[in-house]
């Protein structure tokens, strides 16, 4: 009886390690490869991507934090113009689930990104959470930046003032705008790890 209940302790033991073995991404390491569904209905895979700097940026267009970014002030989507510009593959994603707030279907991302100007070069939807879970997003907006060999080098917030305050923006350092410079230069991201801020992502449950 004492060894049966020692193998059971042991059996529960190792499934809880095993569920919080799934780390989030580790900077300077591969960065997770994943397939997924965009708004336009198209199916994305990063690994095609690879030769390009990726961003992945989580989005919801109801969070106090982004709309901060967006429309309190053009800074998120200005960046977006400038770097698609210089041949970044900007992908939002949308993790909110069905039901929750900043849940939307393709036609609508699509549309909330015409009117408030943002310029991704794709928006993700993951209402199922597979892929913010994968990567450990934790808030809206929170930044993923993968370089041209799939290496993940930046992770973290788009900024250094934690707030929603569009007037504390150009006091604060772009850690994001930081972070492209870098990797455009071929030198390493200075910060290449930061506190993210904003809204919790609305996963499931």
């Amino acid at each position: 009886m004492l060894l049966r209940k020692f193998a059971t302790s042991a059996l529960v033991a190792l499934a809880f390690i095993g569920i919080n073995a799934i780390a989030e991404p580790v900077v300077d390491q591969p960065a997770p490869v994943f397939t997924a569904k965009t708004a336009d209905g198209k199916t994305l895979d990063l690994a095609s991507l690879k030769g390009k700097t990726v961003v992945l940026e989580w989005t919801n267009h109801e969070c106090p934090f982004v709309i901060k970014h967006y429309d309190k002030s053009d800074n998120i989507p200005a960046l977006q113009r400038e770097f698609t510009a210089k041949g970044v593959v900007w992908l939002q994603v949308i993790s909110s689930a069905e039901g929750n707030q900043g849940y939307v279907e393709g036609e609508s991302a699509i549309k909330i990104n015409q009117h408030r100007g943002a310029a991704p070069t794709n928006t993700i939807l993951d209402p199922q959470g597979t892929l913010g879970k994968l990567y450990g997003a934790q808030t809206t907006p929170h930044f993923f930046i993968i370089n041209d060999k799939g290496v993940l080098v930046y992770k973290g917030g788009i900024d250094s003032i934690a707030s929603a305050r569009p007037q504390d923006i150009p006091n604060a350092t772009n850690y994001v705008r930081e972070a492209l410079n870098a990797v455009a230069s071929g030198k390493k991201v200075a910060n290449a790890s930061t506190k993210p801020y904003g809204c919790s992502v609305k996963f499931a449950g």
